[in-house]
Order: C-alpha cells, then structure tokens, then sequence
C-alpha cells in the first residue's frame, strides 16, 4: 500500500488467474492483460451471454495461430518475441517488446515504473527464475507494482499454485529478464502493453 507505482495492481487483481497447465503462462498473463484493457472478447460457452478472453478461447483469434499454435505453446510455452506478436494480433493492442540485452536496468525501472503509475497499460515479463532464487525455468508473468523505498517490483505469478506474487529487487529482477532464452537466441525481457 506504500507504493506510488500500483495502478495495475487491482485491474490485474480482478482478472487474475492461474495458468492452466505448466506451459501456458504466457497465455494466462495475456489473458489478464487483455480482459484488464477491456478488449472485445469471444464469446465463452461456460459464462453463456458474457464476453471474457479465457484460456481456453484465447485461440480462436485466427491471427494468433499465425504466430505459434495452442499444443505448441503446451507443449513448450512462448518466448518473448511470440508474447509480444501473440499480444499485437488484436488490432486494438499497442505491443513495445524489450529484450534486456538491447536495454539496461535504468531504462527498465525507468519504464516500467512510468507504467505502473498510470491506468491503462501494463508490464508483462520473461524472466529466469532461478535468477530470482526459485526453481529453474523461464517463465512470464505480470507485473502490479513498484516500492520505492525498497527499489522492488512486485510480480502477479500466474503459477500461483506453486508461487504467491512477489516482490523483487529492480535489479535482480533485470539480472533474471537479461539471461538467454534457447528458443530465440535472444534475451529475455519485457513488454509494454496498452490500447
């Protein structure tokens, strides 16, 4: 509650959700992206009359089958490149993609704390987390907030069965984002996302 940089916090607290299996966080962090910028959403059998992107109806954008299909995300989730194209397939979505090798830890905090402090727009991120202190793996979450006075950013962990949200130092987080992805020979790192 100290934080100046929270202004994602309850939009993401609204729409947050677990992914639904171990490959898909890039969807479920998408998924709460987009039902938090209020895009049009398909229609989903199970909540009849009312419109919501779920995991499950995520797909049914053809352009999106374009950029990486559904068993493949399954079978080996998305890198940071395929976040950002999966995110620009809906039209009324504006997509920045960084990877933290071509940015520094100074123009990370810089963005993604300007983002945090206004409505409207979020910070998805691709990180290692062992970098972090947690089990091996890539993975991609949201981020909610900044504290100032703690220099750390907290992370909405879509695998919340396995990990609570939490808060980690700016440059730890940077270090985790600024590690090799195999898939892209690229490195990992963040995407700004808004209408």
């Amino acid at each position: 509650m100290e934080s100046k940089s929270k202004r994602d916090f309850f939009p993401l607290s609204m729409h947050f959700v677990s992914q639904d299996n171990l490959a898909y966080c890039g969807v479920a962090s998408i998924v709460m992206v987009l039902n938090s910028l209020n895009i049009p959403a398909p229609e989903t059998p199970e909540y009849r009359r009312y419109k919501i992107f779920t995991q499950d109806n995520f797909f049914s954008n053809p352009k999106t089958q374009k950029i990486i299909a559904p068993e493949k995300v399954a079978r080996g989730g998305m890198n940071l490149q395929q976040l950002g194209g999966l995110l620009s397939s809906y039209d009324s979505v504006k997509v920045k993609v960084y990877h933290a090798g071509d940015s520094s830890l100074a123009e990370f905090r810089k963005l993604a704390v300007a983002n945090l402090k206004q409505p409207g727009n979020y910070v998805l991120i691709n990180y290692l987390r062992k970098e972090i202190g947690q089990e091996r793996g890539g993975h991609i979450s949201p981020l909610a907030a900044y504290n100032e006075s703690t220099d750390r950013f907290l992370i909405m962990d879509v695998s919340r069965y396995k990990y609570p949200p939490i808060w980690v130092k700016a440059a730890d987080l940077y270090n985790s984002m600024n590690t090799n992805d195999s898939s892209s020979g690229k490195t990992r790192g963040f995407v700004l996302v808004s209408k």
